[in-house]
């Protein structure tokens, strides 16, 4: 069963670290990517780029409408996504519960993928 988790995090959390500690949190986090790889868990992931170079579109009176930057302002940014293969649930929350990023002040939002 595939399940969609999207990373967040606070952009003026991380800018606050010093480069050594950015760097760890990746090369921690990256490590168990390739763990969760060697086992079958990893079916897909990405890093996004910050928030602000983003173009949200949507509609209005009749035409689309697009905007510079997220829709929403909030303190938290999606930082990646990452596509995982586990039984349930259940075991995708134990499998996203080791993940390096959360001791860095990340969390993880897991839904199952849509039919």
């Amino acid at each position: 069963m595939k399940f969609i988790c999207l990373g967040y995090y606070r952009p003026q959390e991380f800018a606050a670290r010093s480069e050594a500690e950015q760097h760890a949190m990746f090369d921690e986090c990256f490590a168990y990517d390739d763990q969760l790889r060697a086992n079958g868990h990893f079916a897909a992931g990405e890093a996004l780029e910050d928030a602000q170079k983003a173009t949200t579109v949507s509609w209005k009176n009749g035409k689309v409408l697009t905007t510079d930057g997220p829709f929403t302002e909030t303190k938290e940014q999606i930082g990646g996504i990452l596509v995982l293969e586990a039984r349930d649930k259940d075991h995708a929350i134990q499998l996203m519960s080791q993940h390096p990023a959360l001791k860095y002040g990340s969390s993880f939002e897991i839904r199952p993928v849509g039919d």
